[in-house]
């Protein structure tokens, strides 16, 4: 009996090692799953922290994205709706030339030479404006009818001219960076 108490004893100090095993195992295991739940949420919030900051960024381009665009669209406006500016402010000195001329005309002591004076100067200020912003005139007189640049309204016998030569400019015309504008309408000779 003395054996048994001995073996029953061994036992419930056996059962208590296991029992405390058992404990400190859970224990341990609870600790891990702590320490893993710890480091999970640290990692969420780590996570979370850096996509709010993404979040912000992608914002922040987005408006100034937005702003670009709204500030292209402004410079492009303005530049459509002054892109002749420079023209106008070359061409108003002629007109303010035309209009003195007009109102010398109008006066009695104005002769024809005078006026015809004026009117030239006029003009070669009105061509030298169009050649300062690249605006050729065509002139073809004498040269071979070319139908890239002339328009023929009509041809004419002609024994003074060479076949199919402008022999006279009717209207002249006007090239803008070497692209024609308005062709020069001319009589060719046949």
């Amino acid at each position: 009996m003395a054996e048994n108490k001995t073996t029953e004893q061994n036992m419930d100090a056996q059962d208590e090692v296991l029992k405390a095993a058992e404990a400190v195992e859970e224990e341990t295991l609870e600790q891990a799953e702590e320490a893993v739940a710890e480091d999970i949420e640290a990692m969420l919030q780590e996570a979370r922290e850096e996509a709010a900051a993404h979040k912000d960024m992608a914002l922040r381009l987005q408006a100034d994205m937005e702003n670009l665009r709204r500030r292209t669209r402004i410079d492009i406006e303005n530049a459509h709706k002054f892109a002749l500016e420079k023209f106008v402010d070359a061409l108003i000195p002629a007109m303010d030339s035309m209009e003195m001329g007009l109102e010398a005309a109008q006066k009695e002591e104005a002769s024809v030479e005078s006026i015809r004076e004026g009117l030239e100067m006029t003009f070669k200020q009105m061509v030298d404006i169009l050649q300062n912003f690249n605006v050729e005139r065509v002139d073809p007189l004498n040269e071979a009818f070319d139908p890239q640049l002339h328009e023929a309204m009509t041809m004419v016998p002609s024994a003074e001219h060479d076949s199919n030569t402008v022999m006279q400019v009717i209207q002249k015309g006007y090239t803008l960076n070497e692209r024609l504008v308005r062709p020069a309408r001319v009589i060719v000779a046949q």
